[in-house]
């Protein structure tokens, strides 16, 4: 979701352990060319930056450092071949989407399905919101594949 989060979804992007996620960024100008940089540094076959003092690789404790997202717990690492995501889009959303392919939904869906969050949503409607934000977040810019 492009805007800030909204108060009223706050508490549950705390509980998810997303609300640190939530706000980088905010408030804060990107220089466009210090990305450049970094991006003509990037090797994507080592997943390192080289800099003339060396190389550099990003490990999974900065990224928890940087986005103060948990990183303990069990590890996700089953691939799920045969899930009938539309049940589960149903289950966590309340909507099903008009195309899911293996598993990927489109983030323009997500965006246009849950566009907005009114003062008067009940708590199922704030914690649905949450949830779709968060998707948002990782399918948007902690993971996003443009592929």
């Amino acid at each position: 979701m492009p805007s800030p989060p909204s108060s009223l979804i706050e508490n549950y992007l705390r509980e998810a352990g997303f609300w640190h996620a939530a706000t980088i960024g905010r408030g804060y100008k990107l220089n466009p060319k210090l990305i450049s940089a970094l991006i003509e540094r990037w090797r994507p076959k080592m997943h390192t930056f080289h800099f003339p003092c060396g190389e550099c690789t990003i490990i999974l404790e900065k990224v928890q450092l940087q986005l103060g997202l948990p990183v303990n717990g069990a590890a996700l690492t089953r691939s799920v071949q045969f899930a009938d995501w539309g049940a589960i889009c149903y289950d966590l959303l309340n909507t099903i989407p008009d195309n899911i392919y293996k598993g990927r939904i489109e983030m323009g869906w997500l965006l246009d399905t849950f566009s907005e969050l009114g003062n008067d949503s009940t708590e199922v409607e704030r914690i649905r919101y949450a949830r779709a934000y968060i998707l948002n977040m990782i399918g948007g810019y902690l993971m996003s594949d443009l592929s």
